[in-house]
């Protein structure tokens, strides 16, 4: 059965996002809150996490996983930033969005989508996922926790407990931003940044402006 950690969503016990970390650099799977639901992280380059996690939600090899950053600064180490996609990332973060982009040569292989080589990176606007990529010092490698048989991302850690906890190593407990998926912004193609999925992040008023 995995850890139950209850963690304030205004100020985190610095002890238990410690003890969440500990879990995470030990090769643990874990199940945590975000400005759009849960999702479901592992650390940078665990091959047998990744895998678990592919399991969990039953995803194909050409998923985009997700680089859960602190700041713009991190999640610049770990993809390909031009000028277009600094300006969308600065004007829309930190909130509910995923930009799908093209991974440098610091994220492990086993993260990119295998054709494309892109990988999804995302700065959260929320105190608990960013206070463990903070302890962490890396990012987290991450997916939107969505359970096959189900379109929305799961939003309770007692429920994610229950269900699948056997799964898991650690399932933190608090409260979530807002419910849906992020909203997902593609800025690899020719014609610039395109929005392939809305969701819980509302960027009309960039592109209204773009």
């Amino acid at each position: 059965m995995s850890a139950y950690l209850d963690i304030h969503p205004v100020d985190p016990q610095p002890r238990l996002i410690r003890k969440a970390v500990d879990i995470i650099n030990d090769g643990g799977v874990i199940a945590y809150p975000t400005d759009s639901g849960y999702a479901v992280g592992c650390k940078l380059g665990n091959r047998a996490g990744l895998e678990r996690i592919q399991k969990i939600r039953k995803l194909p090899s050409s998923h985009n996983y997700t680089l859960v950053c602190h700041d713009f600064s991190q999640l610049g180490h770990m993809v390909i930033v031009d000028n277009a996609a600094y300006r969308v990332i600065k004007a829309l973060t930190p909130g509910p969005f995923t930009f799908i982009m093209k991974g440098d040569r610091e994220i492990p292989r086993i993260m990119l989508n295998p054709k494309k080589k892109t990988v999804g990176a995302r700065i959260p606007n929320h105190k608990t996922a960013l206070a463990l990529v903070a302890e962490l010092g890396e990012p987290i490698m991450s997916s939107t926790l969505i359970m096959p048989d189900r379109n929305e991302p799961e939003s309770n850690g007692w429920a994610i407990r229950d269900e699948i906890g056997y799964l898991l190593d650690a399932v933190i407990e608090g409260e979530i931003g807002q419910a849906g998926a992020t909203t997902v912004i593609d800025m690899t193609g020719p014609e610039g940044p395109v929005v392939v999925r809305q969701g819980a992040g509302d960027a009309s008023a960039y592109f209204d402006q773009a």
